[in-house]
């Protein structure tokens, strides 16, 4: 029996990721009905074979160049993309931060769209109104919560959407980026939120391209690079080596 610090919490095996890329609409529906399947497409391998583990108690960063294949890693472990090879095992419960507000109904009311998420994130009615007055408290937009989405601001789409992941304390909280979105004050109640989780337990897989950031908030690292994993181990190790590959 592994302790509980030893424990895998998310398992990562050999991970791929093809997209079929077109240079025209047209073609993908050309290549359908070709009657000897000829191809109209190239294929773009966002992830080759990536795999690593994350124990209870760690935190992941995820670093890279853009096109590296890191919101693609991010987009499979919050189930919003199928891998076209490989497996992921995660334990529990997954909060993701990837797109502020992918998941709103835009006719919905902000608060009606706390309920119709959580949902989906697996939370019953009962266990969103436990949370709910932190929720609206944390998000701060006054009578708007009763107005449709579609109204919002950015700013007020991601004070909801930031608001509902990281007060549903999540087993596992997925972010990508969006620390960057919002207010200055904004962001560090957002940032003092998330060290409270982390330090309740909570598995933070962060990407972001505020090396500071990753270095503040992530016990160790995976460095992408075209869909390759260059390297995986303790933050400030990998960081070094990231540092000197990106100045050359």
């Amino acid at each position: 029996m592994p302790r509980a610090d030893e424990e895998v919490v998310i398992k990562v095996e050999d991970l791929w990721k093809l997209f079929k890329l077109y240079e025209k609409p047209i073609d993908r529906l050309k290549e359908l009905f070709h009657p000897f399947r000829k191809k109209y497409h190239r294929e773009f391998w966002a992830l080759k074979g990536v795999s690593f583990e994350v124990k209870r108690g760690e935190s992941l960063g995820i670093i890279g160049r853009n096109g590296s294949g890191k919101t693609t890693l991010l987009r499979i472990l919050a189930g919003i993309m199928i891998p076209t090879k490989g497996n992921i095992t995660a334990k529990g419960r997954i909060s993701p931060l990837i797109e502020l507000g992918i998941g709103f109904n835009p006719e919905l009311s902000g608060l009606e769209n706390i309920y119709f998420s959580g949902t989906i994130l697996g939370y019953t009615r009962e266990e969103i109104e436990e949370k709910l007055e932190r929720i609206l408290s944390f998000a701060d937009i006054g009578d708007f919560i009763r107005v449709p989405v579609k109204y919002y601001s950015k700013g007020m789409r991601a004070r909801l959407a930031f608001s509902l992941a990281i007060n549903l304390e999540p087993d596992i909280l997925l972010v990508d980026e969006v620390l960057a979105v919002g207010d200055e004050n904004f962001r560090r109640k957002c940032l003092k939120r998330i060290e409270e989780l982390i330090s309740n337990g909570t598995i933070l897989i962060l990407v972001s391209h505020s090396l500071q950031q990753i270095e503040e908030f992530c016990s160790k690292t995976l460095w992408l690079h075209r869909g390759d994993v260059m390297e995986l181990g303790e933050t400030k190790a990998v960081l070094k080596k990231y540092k000197s590959f990106r100045e050359n």
